[in-house]
């Protein structure tokens, strides 16, 4: 009777056990996403300089959008008429490539936080429910058989005097590990086991055991500089992301404006093609009459109708392109292929009236202004550093590891044991520390040679397009002129037709070069608007909006602002 009390006490036991054991399983978040996203973004905002840009359309495209973020659908507007800013919008919205660079930064941000995790405590539990049966012929057993059983059953819980038993065994253990900046690892677990012999007998009941065990470096490994190299960089890591995707987000805006002039570009060439043929055809009908009244030879009839089928296929190509432009356009706003919408045709006409201010930029206070504020260049300054960084860590590798370690265990059956002593490891073979070491001082010189090499890139791309800024103002102005002579002279040449004093060929001319000219004073204010949008992009002034459109340098003067932004390199000398 008492066996079997024992046995119902042992299995509620166990039914406790492995309900408890279940509980612990489903704790934990009760949502892994939501706490990731929130870890991550918490991260972002810490880190993110306003210096860099509006906090704004930085969120991946399955979390909840920020106060600032555009939310708009991946359609045209309702008018039909697809604007400037509204394309801005709806690229930062919608374009693939803008989304991918979104989740650059998440998933830099999310590196970091695994790496913050080593350095917190970490929590573990577990346990186990097993059900053992041993039955054995004890008639035809071997007596060396028997022995081994002997020596078996304190490790199962099954008595080997009694072969036909059964046991089950319940075991949890709970406990947590940490690392410490100063290198130590600290690991501490609470064990409990309970085993009850269901049939025959048993010698084994509940028993709990508490260990502890730290090891902490003395020489290889305990400098917290060291031991926080991972973090430092995963952090480094981030910001040079933050930075980069604030990079992005300008050369994006550039790019999307630049492709919507392109295909104002395009409209302006079918509607200077067709005011082509309109005069080609319009001249036609004058010089037949003319023919008629022996003014002007038949044969120039013909020469004249030849011009005018040229000039319908000059027609028919630039709205080829014009199509092929607009494509071009939906694919980087991310719209789909059978979008219809119609250009703002009012933003070339007002460029074309007003022009474009011509920015007062001296181009040493240009190159000085990118060399300070680009982003890009603050990331090659600051991996300098780190690659100094990862010599130091590098060489520490390569000295004695000494380690202290102390070790406690107890459990509630009165033992207990304590092991405290030195852990050496001689540096004897460190041929592949010193491997590691040697490509830490070749990378630092890559690293310095990048940075030059940025610099220069920098340089060079300030120039050119400060250099094209004046080209084509210059070309503009040139091109202007020309336009206005040459409408004098197609004016001139058709009075003179009208009257007999001129053929139709010097009509055909003045008609051809009027075209000519026209198309060439718009490319060159297109590409006057460009070159501006570029020498703001390339010297960091450009600012993006929240709703995708940019805004200019601050106004300080003819120059540009040369506040520089802020890097380790530059936190690094002034403390010294």
């Amino acid at each position: 009777m008492a066996d079997r009390s024992q046995n119902r006490g042992g299995w509620r036991l166990c039914l406790l056990c492995v309900g408890g054991l279940l509980v612990l399983a489903g704790c934990g978040p009760k949502n892994y996403k939501e706490d990731a996203d929130q870890r991550v973004y918490d991260l972002i905002d810490r880190k993110w300089d306003p210096e860099f840009g509006t906090k704004a359309n930085y969120r991946i495209s399955d979390v909840t959008p920020g106060p600032n973020d555009i939310q708009m659908e991946n359609a045209v507007p309702a008018s039909g008429v697809l604007t400037l800013p509204y394309a801005l919008s709806l690229a930062t919205a919608h374009s693939r490539k803008y989304q991918t660079e979104k989740d650059r930064l998440y998933r830099a941000a999310l590196d970091l936080r695994l790496v913050e995790h080593q350095f917190e405590t970490q929590l573990f539990g577990g346990g186990s429910f097993l059900y053992g049966n041993n039955y054995q012929n004890s008639l035809k057993r071997p007596l060396g058989d028997q022995a081994v059983d002997e020596a078996q059953a304190g490790h199962t819980g099954l008595s080997a005097k009694h072969p036909n038993s059964e046991i089950v065994q319940t075991e949890g253990n709970i406990g947590f590990n940490r690392l410490l900046p100063t290198g130590a690892q600290l690991s501490t677990t609470v064990a409990t086991a309970w085993a009850d012999i269901l049939a025959g007998r048993g010698d084994r009941g509940l028993n709990s055991v508490f260990s502890a065990v730290i090891t902490q470096p003395l020489l290889r490994g305990s400098d917290p500089m060291i031991v926080l190299d991972k973090l430092t960089q995963a952090e480094r890591d981030m910001l040079y992301q933050i930075r980069t995707f604030n990079r992005f987000r300008k050369t994006f805006a550039v790019g999307v404006a630049t492709e919507y002039f392109r295909v104002l570009e395009s409209y302006d060439v079918i509607r200077s093609a067709q005011a082509y043929h309109d005069g080609r055809a319009a001249l036609h009908g004058r010089v037949m009459k003319l023919a008629e009244v022996g003014l002007v030879p038949r044969p120039e009839i013909d020469q004249v109708q030849q011009d005018v089928l040229r000039a319908r296929d000059d027609v028919i190509v630039a709205r080829h392109r014009y199509e092929q432009a607009l494509d071009r356009l939906k694919l980087t706003l991310g719209l789909p292929m059978t979008a219809q919408f119609q250009i703002d045709v009012g933003l070339l006409d007002a460029l074309q009236e007003h022009g474009l201010p011509r920015p007062e930029l001296a181009l040493d206070d240009a190159v000085e202004t990118a060399l300070s504020r680009r982003l890009d260049m603050a990331n090659h300054a600051d991996a300098v550093l780190d690659a100094q960084r990862a010599i130091y860590v590098a060489a520490d590798k390569l000295r004695t590891d000494l380690r202290l370690k102390a070790e406690v265990r107890a459990d509630t059956r009165g033992n207990r044991g304590i092991w405290v002593g030195p852990v050496l490891d001689l540096p004897l073979d460190r041929v592949p520390q010193q491997h590691e070491y040697r490509k830490a001082l070749i990378a630092l010189e890559e690293r310095r040679r990048d940075y030059d090499d940025s610099a220069d890139t920098v340089r060079l791309e300030v120039r050119n397009a400060h250099n094209k800024l004046l080209e084509t103002a210059e070309r503009y102005q040139v091109a202007s002129e020309g336009l206005a002579t040459a409408q004098k002279r197609l004016k001139t040449a058709s009075v003179l037709l009208q009257y007999g004093q001129a053929s139709s060929r010097r009509v055909l001319d003045a008609q051809h070069d009027l075209y000519d000219t026209r198309n060439v004073a718009t490319s060159m204010l297109i590409e006057y608007a460009i070159a501006t949008l570029d020498l703001y992009r390339d010297t960091e002034a450009l600012q993006v909006r929240p709703d995708g459109m940019w805004e200019g340098p601050p106004k300080q003067g003819p120059g540009l602002p040369v506040t520089a932004i802020k890097t380790t390199a530059k936190a690094s000398r002034a403390a010294k």
